[in-house]
């Protein structure tokens, strides 16, 4: 009985998951076929999924069926060795905007939400979790320059992310 109790908690506790936080309005006019391709991490409030990751990617394809893969990938230093985790997204709606909902875990989906974006060349993004504890600050480069990711988190503070827990992982080696 307990069990059980405790599965429904979780999946109601996840059903809460797949939105976006108030306030935080998804990007129109988005294109999908452009936002494909390899993002490095400049920035990301931590997260118990990416906690001690640093190098850290995420790279976007489209699946036969029509989805999203999502391969992330981070190197662990203290255990020396990397950590990929595999996913798939589906947009939370009209595909021409930049909501999506990602799963790592079977028919859980947790909100992604593309915030504001480079609209001319896609170079870099602001996204979103189902709340204002996920931020990542996405680049198509491994380092963003300082002056531009300065630009983006005082964004991310006017929108009412905590910046003072945003961190800066080593940058990826391209």
């Amino acid at each position: 009985m307990m069990k059980r109790l405790i599965a429904l908690l979780l999946l109601l506790a996840l059903a809460g998951c797949t939105g976006t936080p108030d306030g935080i309005v998804a990007v129109e006019k988005f294109d999908l076929n452009r936002y494909l391709g390899t993002w490095y991490e400049a920035a990301r409030i931590d997260n118990w999924f990416e906690r001690g990751t640093e190098q850290v990617s995420a790279t976007y394809s489209l699946r036969e069926d029509g989805m999203v893969k999502v391969f992330n990938k981070g190197y662990d230093p203290a255990g020396k060795k990397w950590k990929t985790a595999e996913g798939k997204a589906k947009f939370a709606g009209d595909p021409s905007r930049g909501a999506l909902k990602v799963s790592f875990f079977g028919p859980f989906y947790g909100g992604y939400t593309v915030f504001d974006l480079d609209r001319e060349h896609y170079s870099w993004a602001l996204v979103a979790g189902s709340n204002r504890g996920y931020l990542w600050i996405l680049s198509r480069t491994p380092r963003m320059e300082p002056v531009l990711l300065s630009r983006l988190l005082m964004e991310a503070s006017a929108k009412g992310f905590d910046t003072t827990k945003v961190i800066r992982p080593r940058p990826a080696m391209q």
